[in-house]
């Protein structure tokens, strides 16, 4: 995003009403209920359950004004949120959870450390690829590392789309994202370095457990790679 995004993602947070516009011309409301956690009781199953397994250093991606990082604090467990809006990493700080005003893909503490990753709220679309993102997940993450994903609901397919922000004074730019249906995570962990453990809807919202492999069992699949190239070259 750039200025005008900002000031209208700004907007959006301090309560004006905002939407998202897609290039076919439908636009929708954006959640700042749920991203400041004033949404109802489906949405708090939802986030309990994004943070429920998490007891070790976790990162939360695209953290907004960082709700789930001070759940998270709540229980005693380590987080930060990595956000790139100076508005919602200001709130995150204000309600106590730690954030950081960075780009995901540039420099981050704990690289190859963080017990889990959190891609909440359709954050696996932010950029409009999805296994760059979770590449990126996986550099983050340890050795058998969880990262905890949120999809579109199954049958919404894999497509990429180009967005805008709007209030009723500003008009933001064209920015692509992408939406992944639920019923396509295990091929997109798969391109990407994962095994999906377990999927789940909780109330409306789709969530998958993904695992990093450890660097043992990657190694294993290198050497079973390659001598299958061998001898596929002997026949």
């Amino acid at each position: 995003m750039i200025g005008a995004d900002f000031d209208i993602f700004d907007r959006a947070l301090a309560g004006e009403r905002c939407w998202l516009r897609a290039a076919d011309g439908t636009r929708r409301r954006l959640p700042t209920g749920r991203w400041l956690g004033l949404s109802g009781a489906g949405d708090r199953r939802a986030d309990r359950a994004l943070t429920s397994s998490c007891d070790g250093p976790t990162v939360d991606l695209g953290c907004g004004p960082g709700r789930l990082v001070a759940a998270l604090l709540q229980r005693g467990v380590l987080a930060l949120g990595v956000d790139i809006s100076p508005t919602a990493v200001a709130i995150s700080r204000f309600r106590g959870a730690p954030a950081l005003h960075r780009d995901l893909f540039g420099p981050l503490p704990g690289t190859g450390r963080w017990s889990y990753a959190l891609l909440a709220d359709g954050n696996i679309g932010i950029g409009g690829d999805p296994k760059r993102i979770l590449a990126r997940t996986a550099e983050l993450l340890a050795p058998n590392g969880l990262a905890i994903v949120e999809f579109a609901r199954p049958g919404s397919g894999s497509v990429t789309r180009q967005l805008r922000l709007e209030s009723p004074s500003r008009v933001g730019s064209w920015f692509p994202w992408a939406s992944v249906g639920i019923d396509h995570a295990e091929q997109l962990a798969r391109s990407t370095g994962f095994r999906v453990l377990n999927t789940a809807a909780i109330g409306g919202r789709h969530i998958a457990w993904l695992r990093r492999p450890s660097t043992a069992v990657i190694a294993r699949r290198a050497v079973d790679q390659l001598d299958q190239e061998t001898s596929d070259e002997q026949v």
